[in-house]
């Protein structure tokens, strides 16, 4: 297992994350996974020894019951909790009433001390809001979480699911109140899905923020279970939970590719993806998460995969996206600016 630093921070996280999103089986994450606690236990454990020292959660994944979850197993295995780099979330509906959203102090201030007290926890060590909430103003938001990283309930935070804008937005109002600052973002990449490449990534270099990839997979198509003529096959995630939204035929020329680059090279198309993922520079961590034991040690293989300079290749031209202004342009009148 390689670490690597997370962000312009000295934290170094497992190239590889366990994801939770699958603990629990409670609400609108019931067609994700419903493992419990038996389960968890050996997914922590099988994860833990393989080097894995990074557990993302959220307090919104069934409800609550995955960070209870995570945390009991932690308890359990008899783990040291300074040897683990804990993230969890906040923003997702927690209840019935009107404030129990949002990015709002309030919501932030009472979600924190539940979160700490399901992950059996006194601290987090990086915290990040699950997307943007347009109603509240982002001063509020980041002036909060900035009273908890001095508080020492949260050592770092970070961002999920925003746009560059917003994200760049955060970045300088922190930096000119002198305030945390995001140090990473929790997104969706994948090889096919590259729109991240378009303005993040380009921003995450320009500002040194660490990438967490959520979905490497695709929402499981690919996992090695689909092709052309399966799409729609039971037993996969997404006969369940058709998300997130991809261009199918997109995937299918790409795992037209890949099929027989596993085979050659005697890996799975899983661990292709992910392998591809971990050859992109711009990513800190992978976020996997399983439903059976199998598939983590599936995925966990994917760190012992190398990828040629030209399997690389051919990987980028089956599945690098369409260009778009003003990047056409920028390439056409940036060419006399080159070292």
């Amino acid at each position: 297992m390689k670490y690597n630093l997370l962000g312009n921070t000295g934290l170094k996280v497992s190239e590889l994350c366990l994801g939770t999103m699958t603990f629990g089986g409670k609400g609108y994450f019931k067609a994700i996974g419903s493992l419990q606690q038996d389960i968890v236990d050996d997914i922590l454990r099988t994860s833990v020894d393989a080097g894995i020292n990074f557990i993302d959660t959220a307090n919104v994944y069934s409800e609550g019951m995955s960070e209870e979850l995570t945390g009991q197993a932690i308890h359990n295995l008899g783990l040291n909790r300074d040897d683990l780099v804990i993230a969890t979330k906040v923003r997702g509906k927690m209840g019935e009433g009107p404030n129990d959203s949002g990015l709002t102090r309030k919501h932030i201030m009472q979600q924190v001390e539940l979160s700490l007290k399901r992950l059996k926890t006194d601290f987090i060590d990086l915290y990040q809001i699950h997307s943007y909430d347009p109603l509240t103003p982002l001063e509020e938001t980041l002036q909060a979480l900035d009273d908890l990283v001095r508080s020492g309930k949260v050592r770092y935070i970070g961002a999920s699911n925003m746009a560059a804008w917003q994200l760049m937005k955060a970045l300088d109002y922190a930096t000119y109140n002198r305030l945390a600052k995001f140090v990473s973002l929790q997104a969706y990449y994948t090889v096919a899905g590259r729109d991240l490449e378009r303005e993040l990534i380009p921003l995450l270099n320009d500002q040194k923020l660490g990438l967490m990839v959520w979905s490497p997979l695709a929402g499981g198509l690919l996992s090695g279970k689909y092709n052309r003529d399966e799409q729609n096959k039971e037993g996969g995630r997404r006969a369940n939970f058709d998300f997130p939204p991809v261009n199918r035929d997109r995937v299918f020329n790409i795992i037209d590719v890949l099929q027989p680059m596993a085979q050659e090279k005697g890996t799975t198309v899983a661990q292709l993806s992910l392998a591809w993922l971990l050859h992109q520079p711009a990513v800190s961590s992978v976020i996997i998460g399983a439903n059976k034991m199998e598939q983590l040690h599936d995925n966990l293989k994917a760190t012992d995969v190398k990828l040629t300079s030209e399997e690389l290749q051919k990987l980028d031209e089956v599945s690098q996206l369409p260009q778009e202004y003003p990047a056409w342009m920028l390439e056409r009148t940036g060419g006399d600016r080159k070292l």
